[in-house]
């Protein structure tokens, strides 16, 4: 038994695993929810918008707006695509490197981003800060930092 316990989590592990796991997920899906309801904005084109509002000149290589994101590039220029399509981005030819290319936010992406970006924190704070205490809070942001750290050692992040 004691072979087994250092291989797998114990019952009351699994069980906060789960616990995790559902609530987090149930989070997500219901800001997904808020923001297409009220934006008509995915959390894709979120996650884009808001890297490409924080990016200098409001631009980005396509590789280094995946590895902002945390996507893989195959999935970025499926996004990018249908994204190109609306008129929130374009992709223009790099200035430094003619052979690569640059997406660039486009000023209806900027005005689609300010307009989800109210109810959207709005949303976060209903559903994660607001019930959460100081202390608990704190306690959050020390587990992320744990798991995070754990991934990157990995190289997973």
């Amino acid at each position: 038994m004691t072979e087994r316990r250092k291989l797998f989590p114990t019952a009351e592990e699994l069980r906060i695993w789960r616990d995790f796991i559902e609530t987090t997920e149930a989070l997500r899906s219901e800001l997904a929810s808020r923001l297409h309801s009220e934006s008509s904005l995915s959390p894709g084109d979120y996650a884009v918008l808001l890297a490409l509002c924080e990016a200098e000149g409001r631009r980005l290589r396509p590789s280094e707006l995946a590895a902002r994101i945390g996507w893989q590039r195959s999935r970025l220029s499926h996004q990018l695509g249908r994204m190109e399509r609306r008129g929130l981005i374009r992709r223009e030819e790099c200035v430094t490197d003619s052979r690569g290319a640059e997406v660039v936010l486009t000023p209806e992406g900027a005005e689609a981003f300010r307009g989800a970006s109210l109810p959207h924190l709005r949303a976060v704070r209903e559903l994660f800060t607001d019930p959460l205490t100081p202390d608990q809070l704190a306690a959050a942001e020390q587990i992320a930092a744990t798991l995070r750290a754990r991934l990157e050692a990995l190289g997973r992040v």
